[in-house]
């Protein structure tokens, strides 16, 4: 590999030249038959850099290299692309170029997952495709720290995708898929597999979003629609409301973390057999699970409020994370199957709100529970994310 091309490797990945003139002569970085170094040659560089950075001696990742114990060749797939070189310029240099401001691209950094850069410090390529959404929010008039929540729950919710992805390979995969194979042999099939996965993941993920996206805006258009038919004096008046009830498991995720998704998955079948038979016994049913809790549907209020009561207690009783709950009554839409509208949201939102072992409900749930033995003792009006006037909740008991 000539001069010009080893600074080339060098400023792509963001290492001294003299770097990269070891991996050369170790062995651990060739160059191509035209003498030139690939897109995959910055991803050897960068992953070498990152095991000398962790205490492993360049010289004998050498030896492994050139006596065949260990390979970097599945960086060639092009699975690998997603490894992202550097650019050349720098979040400074960006924030002049866009009218994007530096503190907003440097949280681009952070949501990927690395730790926070300096304004001199490269954009990676990949970063560079996410600026375009940012420009086209700011000059909507999206103001900057709602831009920057929006990037850190992109992020986070993406991470832990992208983490149970790999867990997943490691752990189930490739212990199946290399079984009596030599390390060479089971990288050769796993490069043959994993850019079939990453293709279909990239799309079966995509699906989900646009689904997950389709569902919110429904969501969205129907409770407008009902703000507009109650202004409007139209809004449906009935007898005897149905009431929507979320119950949530308190610290799902850090046990999840704790423990590993197969814990997490015997404790959401626990929680689904128990809950679902005390809804079905108080006349209710569950409408969908929600990984860490469930969403039901009652005919009326009271029973839901009771059938809420037993399932905290019965979730204590069988050692399962305290469960919180959240009931709202009024009129509730059907729609391609799910339930839409304020009764639903504002359920949601008062389970969120409640605290471990609690059972809250709005001042509807309350009026319409009258004579049935339940006490409610009044906590007042409280501000709910996403509801824009204060609720008046009541604890169950």
């Amino acid at each position: 590999m000539n001069l010009c091309q080893q600074r080339q490797v060098a400023e792509r990945a963001g290492v001294e030249f003299d770097f990269v003139s070891r991996l050369v002569e170790l062995g651990i970085l060739s160059p191509d038959d035209r003498d030139r170094f690939t897109p995959a040659d910055v991803r050897r560089v960068t992953i070498v850099q990152t095991l000398q950075r962790a205490g492993v001696p360049l010289e004998g990742i050498g030896r492994a290299v050139r006596s065949g114990r260990l390979s970097l060749a599945f960086v060639d797939t092009t699975t690998y692309d997603r490894l992202a070189s550097l650019s050349d310029v720098s979040f400074a240099e960006l924030s002049e170029q866009t009218g994007v401001p530096t503190e907003l691209l440097m949280v681009i950094r952070e949501a990927v997952g690395s730790a926070q850069p300096r304004p001199s410090d490269r954009v990676r390529d990949d970063e560079l495709q996410i600026v375009p959404l940012l420009q086209l929010q700011l000059a909507s008039g999206v103001r900057p720290l709602v831009i920057e929540r929006m990037l850190r729950v992109y992020g986070d919710s993406l991470r832990r995708i992208a983490e149970t992805e790999a867990d997943w390979w490691h752990v189930e995969v490739m212990p199946r898929l290399g079984a009596g194979m030599g390390p060479a042999e089971m990288m050769q099939a796993a490069n043959q597999l994993s850019p079939r996965l990453a293709r279909l993941g990239d799309q079966a993920v995509l699906a989900i979003y646009h689904a997950q996206q389709a569902h919110t805006w429904t969501t969205s258009i129907i409770e407008g629609i009902e703000s507009a038919l109650e202004a409007a004096g139209l809004h449906s008046r009935l007898e005897r409301l149905p009431a929507v009830c979320f119950l949530d498991l308190s610290g799902y995720t850090r046990l999840t973390e704790e423990r590993g998704d197969q814990a997490a998955a015997e404790l959401a079948a626990r929680l689904a057999r128990t809950v679902q038979r005390i809804a079905v016994r108080h006349g209710g049913q569950p409408l969908k699970w929600l990984g860490d809790g469930v969403m039901f549907h009652f005919p009326e209020p009271a029973p839901g409020v009771l059938a809420a009561l037993e399932m905290v207690q019965e979730a204590a009783d069988l050692g399962l994370p305290p469960a919180h709950v959240g009931l709202h009554a009024g009129p509730v839409l059907f729609q391609d199957g799910d339930y839409f509208g304020r009764t639903v949201n504002l359920a949601a939102r008062i389970a969120q709100y409640a605290g471990p072992g609690q059972v809250l409900v709005s001042q509807t749930v309350v009026d319409a529970s009258r004579g049935s033995g339940i006490r409610f003792t009044d906590i007042g009006p409280v501000e709910l994310k996403g509801v824009s006037q204060a609720t008046r909740l009541s604890a169950a008991h």
